[in-house]
């Protein structure tokens, strides 16, 4: 039984394994048949899709052919239209060409016709010379026989001359020569003389014309001020508070203002000294403030000092545009208005720099108008001229070089530069504006009461005047006269004659403007006086 049993068993395994056998094979068949058929759909499919693209290719080759020809077509249209038009202008070209040529041959045409006639006339020409070279060296046989003849009588008449004057020839012809010379020198000392003069006379009247006029429109009153550095008190006691406890006060004022306080015996009087007229403005206002309100301490001091040294600013902008204004021109640099503001505080030989500046431009402007010149540069280098004093105890050097290295600073033109470098002649002046504002500064320094000078500094440019007139050989004897703007020279009459009169004032007048600096300008006079005396018995 247990054999049946096994037997069953393996006789159903046996049908179980061919089933799942034979379904496997059932569906591996399945599998296939719907491969083959995806197969065939997607050849379907895409041989269908082929079509499609092919057909578009077609339709594509069709279009991009028929484009082809159309450009073909216009680019053949093109060329012949291009190559009609080169054509048309090549046919131009050549006509125009052609008629160039035609009339560059009827050119040499003409120029061989003149050239053959020019050839005729100078062979003309050529065969005339040559007549009259011959008869020139015909005349030049005769001139030469004559000649020789003429110099043969002037060696027996020489040699006559000799005999009768015992002098040889070139004794006679320096002696002749020598007093031909001394003529000449006196007959063009007084030519020389008569026609200086007549200039000078009408030189002198019209330049006196234009000064007069330009003074006349100019007439400020120009009496001499002085800058007085002294402060009034109300009594003497205040002296006192303005020392302060153990000199406090006085310190802080001196320490803020930079400048020196002086209170001596001197009743009710403060004198304020230094170098900087600016700082000591500022000392003299604020001092003054100080007094007026009574509270006299170091802390009020320095706020005082403060707020005048802002307003003095504001006032010396002010006195500058004032300045530029009153002259009538524009367009300086703000730091040159207020240099020209701080002019104001500055005097020279007790004349005030600000109102000289002024009036230099002024009368510079003026002459410049007279004789048609630029007024504009001339009152521009005249208002610029002394700008250098503004800082010049600041910086070393001449107020003229410093006012000179402002002007380059702030891009004045070289004419206004030369003008206030030639202004006192330490150079040339290259325009006659600078020569205006020469004159300009005279005029207004040499004004009666404009300017003092020391009596040392007078006596000492007296005697140096004295002493280079004196100088000079064949000078008797020269005088200061006028008080000092005028030099009369005697000289000795058996050494000067009238004419060398008129050079040696000259060299006189030279050397003055070399050695000697002077305000205005000096008179030469040179006097020449011969006196016979003879006693009768």
């Amino acid at each position: 039984m247990l054999h049946a049993v096994s037997s069953l068993f393996l006789a159903g395994t046996v049908s179980v394994g061919v089933f799942i056998g034979v379904l496997v094979g059932a569906i591996v068949a399945v599998g296939a048949a719907c491969f083959f058929v995806g197969i065939l759909l997607y050849k379907k499919s895409t041989e269908k899709k082929v079509g499609e693209v092919n057909q578009r290719i077609k339709v594509m080759l069709e279009e991009a052919e028929n484009e082809a020809k159309a450009f073909k077509k216009e680019a053949i249209l093109e060329a012949k239209e291009q190559d009609l038009k080169l054509r048309n202008e090549f046919e131009r070209e050549s006509k125009e060409k052609k008629l160039e040529l035609q009339k560059a041959e009827q050119r040499l045409l003409q120029k061989e016709d003149n050239l053959d006639k020019k050839e005729d006339a100078l062979q003309r020409k050529t065969d005339s010379l040559e007549q009259q070279k011959k008869n020139l060296a015909a005349q030049e046989g005769e001139i030469k026989k004559m000649q020789e003849k003429v110099n043969h009588q002037h060696d027996l008449m020489v040699q006559e001359l000799e005999k009768v004057a015992q002098l040889t020839r070139e004794e006679a012809k320096k002696q002749l020569t020598e007093n031909i010379l001394d003529e000449t020198r006196h007959d063009v000392a007084l030519q020389v003389r008569t026609i200086e003069q007549e200039a000078k006379d009408e030189a002198d009247m019209n330049a006196k014309k234009i000064i007069s006029l330009a003074i006349q429109r100019c007439a400020s009153d120009h009496a001499s001020e002085i800058t007085v550095s002294v402060v009034p008190l109300p009594n003497d006691d205040m002296k006192a508070r303005i020392i302060g406890r153990e000199g406090r006060n006085i310190r802080a004022l001196e320490n803020a203002t930079g400048i020196e306080l002086i209170i001596d015996d001197t009743p009710e009087v403060v004198i304020l000294s230094g170098f900087d007229p600016v700082r000591r403005e500022v000392a003299r206002i604020a001092l003054e403030r100080l007094i007026s309100d009574g509270r006299i301490h170091p802390a009020r001091i320095e706020e005082t000092v403060e707020k005048v040294k802002k307003e003095l600013d504001q006032q010396i902008k002010e006195n500058g545009e004032a300045a530029m204004f009153e002259v009538g021109i524009f367009g300086l640099h703000p730091e040159i208005i207020k240099l020209l503001g701080r002019l104001k505080y500055r005097t020279s030989y007790g004349q005030n720099v600000y109102k000289h500046s002024i009036e230099v431009a002024q009368l510079a402007g003026m002459m410049a108008a007279e004789l048609g010149l630029d007024v504009n540069l001339a009152k521009r280098a005249g208002l610029l001229h002394d700008i250098g004093k503004a800082v010049d105890h600041e910086q070393e050097g001449t107020h003229i070089q410093i006012g000179a290295d402002i002007a380059k600073k702030y891009k004045e033109s070289n004419n206004v530069i030369n003008a206030i470098m030639a202004h006192h002649g330490d150079v040339e002046p290259k325009t006659v504006e600078a020569v205006l504002v020469q004159a300009a500064d005279a005029i207004s320094g040499a004004r009666p009461g404009a300017r003092r000078e020391t009596s040392t500094n007078y006596v000492k440019r007296l005697e140096q005047l004295e002493s280079i007139a004196s100088s000079f050989k064949g000078v008797d004897k020269s005088y200061a006269i006028q008080a000092g703007r005028e030099v009369r020279v005697i000289v000795k009459p058996e050494q000067i004659d009238d004419a060398q009169t008129l050079f040696l004032a000259k060299d006189i007048a030279k050397k003055i403007e070399q050695e000697l600096e002077y305000p205005g300008q000096i008179k030469v006079n040179v006097i020449r006086e011969f006196r016979s005396v003879e006693y009768a018995k």
